[in-house]
């Protein structure tokens, strides 16, 4: 396999500098984009921590036995809008903020 080592800057001193060809996806995203490192949020094992920003929708979905109350949830991304279906109660438990 065709592999490329960076030089990492100290603040990435936690990030495998080793990255595999084929685990690579093309960008599409501007040239020109540039994140500063202050404002990436990494949890220790260099997750990213996304944060709803607002509920666009709401509904219900069937499950075998029961309806549960789903809301339509806009992340915070810095490529593009993020939208995803999630359980009410559980952005509410974790986001009380919400409406």
């Amino acid at each position: 396999p065709v592999a490329y080592r960076l030089r990492l800057p100290q603040e990435l001193v936690g990030v495998h500098d080793t990255f595999y060809v084929s685990n690579l996806k093309k960008c599409l995203a501007t040239v020109n984009l540039h994140i500063p490192l202050d404002e990436v949020k990494v949890d220790d094992k260099l997750h990213f921590f996304k944060q709803p920003i607002e509920i666009l929708d709401r509904g219900v979905k069937k499950l075998k036995r029961r309806w549960i109350p789903i809301v339509k949830v806009r992340w915070n991304s810095r490529r593009e809008p993020e939208f995803t279906w999630k359980q009410e109660d559980e952005m509410k438990r974790e986001n009380c903020d919400l409406r």
